[in-house]
């Protein structure tokens, strides 16, 4: 606890100081900047020293009011998800300061900076509770926090968003509630029980499981608790949506986690539930992205999608518990915790990007953009490298974590002694659809943003500023730090994967035996040297000046903003497959 109390500290005296920046104080802006980047940074180091020390960090103050204790706990579980938090949470402070800087909007500015520190504050209390009253301390103070970010704009989509998001969590809040007290006593005022202590065969473990389920995944966003979610993601300020996206819809992920690791057995129905509802949230979470005309709406049911990536491999690691299969669990558990910290990383570049495109155009609508690679080339490079991750290609962060779900799939799915391997290999296929429909989205985007003719006038359209920019760098460096090195990331997986299953990290099968990360570090070097090789070998520098020409003309010579393709016309094709399941109504206005 020696980082992670002053991280918590700094975190809060950065809130503390956000409200003298109202009069537009740039001491102010710059000291409550600089406390919650160190409350980042101690928070990172507090991670590194739980991977590198082998003991848990503990924290027990007698608290007499209530004859309990506030308990903290920093294990490896817990730090899987800390790490993300933190990351994304420093990066999205430094491009705030750019994106709404004090010196032109003081008041929305300082606003951000007060509730902006103190939602990472509570992700963290929570992340490393405990006790149940620890953690709906922590669960509380994110829900309100997020509820007043949402609502910054004032406006009244982002008060519908803010009505919307507050009933949604406060509806699994109260589920929570009624959890924890069938946990008991000592789970709420002392200690959460110890991992794998609780028999599933007692009376009170299904209404256990499914009121976690039910509390948990209204924050998480999976289809059908995800109703919140699209709204609020959209009508938040852009660094605000990264930090929801990436991290508070994550501690969802984790208290499923943590709560199905009490549990000494786990009945296989459970895993089949947990797995079944992620193939049903990624397919659903990118078809509705296809159809989406608003930027911000379109990520946040990407959200979706990678809920249900995330929840396919904790439903196939709670099936290998229940039928005895440890390599499966390790994978699949493996696969979902890293692409929680994947998942934090991309979507948070992606958001960054796009508020970028947003404070630059004014505009959240696909059809108003075009033509932007060249007023905003950086821009375009991370947004570039955001869609490559989160469509899983390599060689970014995205592929990794996708692939060690795969693995844990086929480990089990291609064992023909195996009950259950037919339905697994059927959610081999769920995962390819969602990965292929995700490729066509991020496809289509990035063509009508960034390609072809500005569809109105973007002579007033320039590059973001250098905060912003370096937001971005940042996350983009993260998700290109685990495309190529995968390996570092193991270590911190184990214990992770240990800290849940209730073993020992070196009594366990190492991840990197059953996943040799090592080929992937090879192939990725290679896919980045090849084109880079083959460019500079086959491309002989013309002399003279190069003339700019449009960066793609739909085979037209002169093409015409009108005659390109449209957000309706690249994605009619999917919509009409799937309009059974998403009922999209098309509607035809003929020119005059």
């Amino acid at each position: 606890m020696r980082f992670f109390i002053p991280a918590i500290i700094l975190l809060l005296l950065s809130a503390a100081i956000a409200p003298f920046c109202r009069r537009g104080s740039l001491l102010a802006d710059r000291l409550s900047l600089f406390a919650g980047l160190g409350g980042c940074l101690c928070g990172l180091a507090a991670v590194i020293f739980c991977l590198i020390h082998p003991e848990e960090a503990l924290l027990r103050l007698p608290w007499s009011s209530f004859s309990g204790y506030i308990a903290l706990r920093l294990d490896p579980l817990a730090a899987v998800f800390l790490l993300p938090a933190f990351f994304i949470a420093g990066a999205g402070l430094l491009y705030g300061t750019g994106y709404r800087p004090t010196a032109k909007q003081p008041g929305t500015s300082a606003w951000i900076r007060f509730f902006y520190p103190l939602i990472t504050a509570g992700i963290a209390l929570l992340l490393t509770a405990d006790n149940g009253v620890v953690f709906l301390i922590g669960w509380e103070i994110m829900a309100l926090g997020g509820y007043f970010l949402v609502v910054t704009e004032g406006d009244n989509e982002a008060q519908q968003a803010g009505y919307i998001y507050l009933a949604a969590t406060h509806t699994g809040t109260l589920a929570l509630f009624a959890m924890f007290g069938l946990l008991g006593d000592e789970a709420c005022v002392v200690s959460f029980p110890p991992t794998g202590s609780i028999p599933a065969d007692t009376p009170t473990a299904t209404a256990i499981f499914l009121l976690g389920l039910f509390g948990f995944g209204f924050k998480a966003g999976m289809v059908p608790l995800h109703i919140w979610l699209p709204r609020a993601h959209a009508a938040a300020p852009s660094h605000v949506s990264a930090l929801m996206s990436g991290v508070l819809i994550k501690t969802g992920i984790y208290g499923l986690l943590r709560l199905t690791g009490f549990f000494s057995t786990i009945p296989a129905w459970w895993g089949w539930l947990v797995l079944v509802l992620g193939v049903v949230s990624g397919i659903l979470g990118v078809l509705f992205a296809i159809a989406q005309h608003d930027l911000k709406r379109l990520l946040a049911y990407h959200s979706v999608e990678n809920i249900g990536i995330i929840l396919i491999g904790a439903g196939a690691a709670l099936l290998g518990r229940s039928h005895g299969m440890h390599e499966v669990a390790v994978l699949g558990l493996a696969g979902a915790l890293l692409h929680v910290i994947n998942h934090g990383l991309f979507k948070g570049l992606l958001f960054l990007s796009a508020g970028s495109m947003i404070h630059a155009t004014g505009s959240r609508r696909l059809s108003d953009f075009g033509g932007l690679l060249q007023s905003m080339p950086f821009t375009a490079l991370f947004f570039l490298g955001g869609a490559v991750a989160i469509c899983g290609l390599p060689p970014l962060n995205g592929f990794v974590s996708e692939w060690l779900v795969y693995l844990g799939l086929l480990k089990a799915g291609l064992d023909p002694s195996n009950l259950i391997s037919g339905s697994l290999i059927l959610a081999v296929v769920g995962l390819a659809l969602v990965g292929g429909l995700a490729l066509l989205c991020f496809a289509k985007v990035f063509g009508l943003a960034f390609l072809g003719m500005p569809r109105q006038d973007l002579s007033h359209v320039h590059e973001a500023s250098r905060s912003m920019l370096s937001g971005m760098g940042l996350l983009l460096g993260a998700c290109l730090w685990i495309g190529l090195l995968p390996t570092t990331m193991l270590p911190l997986l184990d214990r992770g994967i240990a800290a849940w299953l209730g073993t020992h990290p070196e009594g366990s099968i190492p991840l990197a035996a059953l996943a040799p990360a090592g080929y992937i570090s090879l192939a990725a070097l290679a896919l980045i040297a090849l084109p880079v090789f083959f460019f500079l070998t086959g491309h002989p520098r013309p002399k003279g000046e190069i003339p700019r020409r449009c960066t793609w003309a739909c085979g037209y010579a002169l093409p015409l903003p009108r005659a390109q393709y449209s957000t309706s016309s690249f994605a009619e094709t999917i919509m009409k497959l799937f309009n059974w399941t998403l009922g999209t109504v098309f509607q035809i206005k003929k020119p005059q």
